[in-house]
């Protein structure tokens, strides 16, 4: 009985490595869809930095700028979930040349602004209430996910009609997609930002310019594989 099903299971492997494999013709392609947006708001990350001798005297003078800070943020009318504590540190620094300890504090801010209008009162009020590093802006879209889906329709229509023309010379048609790859990736702009640094103007009176928030590139990518018909 085992002879029998040794035999029979011998004439199956062969009688499957006989058979031909079945090629699907198809064609794959990479599509790209981009979608230019003017940014509508901010991420802001500002820090207070407080140094000195004394470990207590450094945190309590860190604090007291943070605490102006934070009264400012609130006069500006901000939402409560739109800023927050990023992270807090003291740290002791050690001066081998005068052999002596000094102490840094640091308090660091994250902060939503959703009106670019008011970019300019925030920073300079910022600065004047105690904040001494800005550490980076990011400018983005509210609508971001809506841009996205833009972007990726346009590179699916894209990857399509590449398609279509690689094989418009050899009398065939795209069929359905087999496979779908998305290798998408978002691009921020974050400018570098000089605290208090304004355009100078020989008309005083006029609006002073100091941001240029450009344009954010929404650019999806996908790697689509078509049968061929």
């Amino acid at each position: 009985m085992k002879k029998a099903l040794l035999i029979l299971s011998i004439l199956f492997v062969s009688m499957s490595y006989g058979q031909e494999v079945k090629q699907i013709p198809q064609i794959n392609v990479n599509g790209e869809g981009k979608v230019k947006v003017v940014p509508d708001q901010a991420t802001i990350a500002v820090t207070v930095e407080t140094k000195g001798n004394n470990a207590k005297d450094v945190k309590k003078q860190n604090d007291e700028k943070i605490d102006a800070v934070l009264k400012f943020i609130k006069k500006m009318n901000l939402a409560p979930a739109d800023y927050k504590t990023q992270r807090v540190s003291l740290n002791p620094q050690y001066d081998y040349e005068k052999k002596k300890h000094s102490y840094n504090a640091t308090q660091t801010i994250e902060i939503l602004l959703r009106d670019l209008s008011k970019y300019d009162e925030l920073m300079e009020g910022l600065v004047n209430e105690g904040i001494n590093r800005i550490d980076n802006v990011t400018f983005q879209s509210s609508k971001l996910a809506q841009y996205q889906s833009e972007a990726r329709k346009l590179a699916m229509k894209d990857a399509k009609l590449k398609a279509e023309d690689y094989v418009s010379v050899l009398g065939q048609k795209v069929g359905r997609a087999m496979t779908i790859s998305d290798n998408s990736q978002t691009y921020y702009p974050q400018p570098m930002y000089a605290a208090m640094k304004t355009m100078e103007r020989s008309d005083a009176s006029a609006p002073r310019e100091t941001l240029a928030v450009g344009e954010i590139n929404i650019t999806a990518n996908v790697t689509v594989s078509f049968i061929l018909e």
